[in-house]
């Protein structure tokens, strides 16, 4: 586990200097210089870029990280040209899916165009887009499983917001057109992937070229490999969709105005999952490994303690954003304006919490030889996520669209651990987990009745106050309480040096 608190730890520490520059990008840029409209604009690209990379990898970055230990010799760089594979099977199915997007451009056009037509002018550079973000994910789950992960996060929180903000300040200042900002967003990406492929091949004697003796003397793997791969495939039309439904249905049906509202909403409540992907990163390969070795008890241990702590994170940094709420929106330039979406806010981050805290529920089911079942869960979320969007978002508008996040997901994850625990043999949470859980809210609570008994004075004294109160106690309990012995350790650790 010291691997994982230690790469974890700096993956952390690069993904919060990656968010202190997309707050101020995202609250203090994108909010004072564009308009709601361009901002929605820029979220749309980036989503459907996002859902087209998720179907055009086929699958590559679950199963590069479950199959490299059947690669790779134990006591030598052997990988019997395992990386060749992961780098030509998501341009095939870049290839394959630009050919259907090209095909979708009547019927998406027509979708859309009636309230977002912005966004159909600028169809086409979804497709250069994607790739470069492609090839920037395959490259980070390559370095993944040789247990590398704070450049490419770095690459991923810091190059690229950077770039990003480059070249919003670029837009702002009228230095560049509106193509210019698309091409630019383009541009930004395509740097990150380069930066990335450098890195992996320093990183490794890369052999990009198939060992076929290798995969003629192992034809049960290259079958099992196959299998799994083209069952991620199902699985991505699935699961790759579903997050990104409730943008896609507010810029259809409400158009890219209210799209730029949701996504700053978007953007606070993302920041509760984020601890997650550093240690996801990370302890994936190792979860692979537990399962390859039919080793339960490390399983269980590593879903245990991940679980834990992300809940005990994740809900603090839950909390600290819905106490200051108020405060964000009165500092945000025309708060006035994205304060409409205050309750989205909650409703998405109790969401990401849920995401955060069993994410490796899912990398654990997906690895195991239940793996079939997450292809039927991820049907399940993906049509309650359709079905709850329709009825939802014209009623309630962005706060339908994070309702049916929150319940679509609420019902995945937990179809995904009433199938872990009774078949996998795998403990999902413990005593302390229900103990984190009490402990967040009973916090809640006591911020509830607070503003009922203490009606604010003055915003900056009273967010101030119930912050340092009510999370100064939390920590404090926590602490003592031994809910996290990991997180103990390393503020040991550090109080010692």
């Amino acid at each position: 586990m010291g691997v994982i608190a230690k790469q974890s730890i700096r993956g952390t520490i690069v993904t919060y200097l990656g968010i202190a520059v997309g707050v101020f990008t995202t609250f203090f840029v994108l909010t004072r210089f564009l308009t709601t409209e361009e901002i929605g604009l820029a979220r749309v690209l980036i989503d459907a870029a996002t859902l087209f990379i998720g179907l055009a990898q086929l699958g590559t970055y679950a199963s590069v990280i479950r199959f490299y230990p059947y690669f790779k010799e134990k006591e030598s760089e052997e990988d019997h040209g395992f990386f060749f594979w992961a780098m030509v099977v998501p341009f095939v199915g870049f290839v394959l899916f630009a050919l259907i997007y090209w095909a979708c451009r009547v019927p998406l056009g027509a979708w859309f165009g009636d309230k977002s037509p912005l966004f159909v002018e600028y169809y086409y550079f979804v497709l250069p887009l994607a790739f470069f973000m492609l090839y920037q994910t395959i490259c980070e789950s390559t370095c993944n499983v040789l247990m590398h992960i704070v450049v490419p996060r770095a690459v991923r929180e810091l190059v690229v917001r950077i770039g990003l903000l480059a070249i919003y300040l670029l837009y702002a200042f009228r230095v560049i057109s509106i193509d210019g900002l698309v091409v630019g967003i383009c541009i930004n990406y395509a740097v990150a992937a380069v930066i990335n492929l450098c890195y992996f091949f320093s990183l490794h004697t890369i052999r990009l070229r198939p060992d076929w003796v290798f995969l003629r003397e192992n034809k049960g793997l290259v079958r099992r490999y196959l299998v799994y791969t083209g069952f991620l495939l199902l699985s991505a039309v699935t699961t790759v969709l579903a997050p990104t439904l409730s943008s896609f249905f507010v810029t259809a049906k409400m158009g890219l105005s209210n799209t730029g509202i949701f996504a700053i909403a978007t953007y606070m409540a993302v920041m509760v999952s984020v601890p997650n992907r550093s240690v996801s990163a990370i302890a994936s390969p190792q979860l692979a490994q537990a399962i390859k070795e039919q080793n339960r008890e490390e399983c269980s241990f590593l879903i245990r303690q991940v679980t834990r702590n992300m809940l005990l994170i994740g809900g603090f940094i839950l909390l600290a954003i819905w106490l200051n709420i108020d405060l964000i929106f009165h500092i945000l330039p025309n708060g006035a304006t994205y304060a409409t979406a205050k309750n989205v806010v909650f409703i998405l981050g109790v969401s990401q919490l849920i995401l955060g805290t069993f994410t490796i529920c899912l990398t654990a089911l997906n690895y195991s030889r239940y793996y079939a079942f997450s292809l039927i869960w991820s049907l399940i979320l993906t049509v309650s996520a359709i079905m709850l969007n329709n009825y939802l978002v014209p009623r309630y508008g962005m706060e339908g669209a994070a309702l049916s996040n929150l319940i679509s997901y609420g019902l995945y994850y937990l179809l995904i651990i009433a199938t872990l625990v009774p078949l996998g043999r795998f403990h999902v949470v413990d005593r302390r987990w229900v103990y984190i859980l009490l402990l967040l809210v009973g916090i809640f609570g006591l911020n509830v009745l607070w503003q009922t008994c203490l009606p604010a004075m003055n915003i900056w004294v009273d967010s101030l106050c119930r912050s340092i109160v009510l999370l100064g106690c939390g920590a404090w309990i926590a602490y003592k309480a031994q809910l996290s012995p990991e997180l103990n350790a390393q503020v040991a650790q550090w109080y010692n040096k």
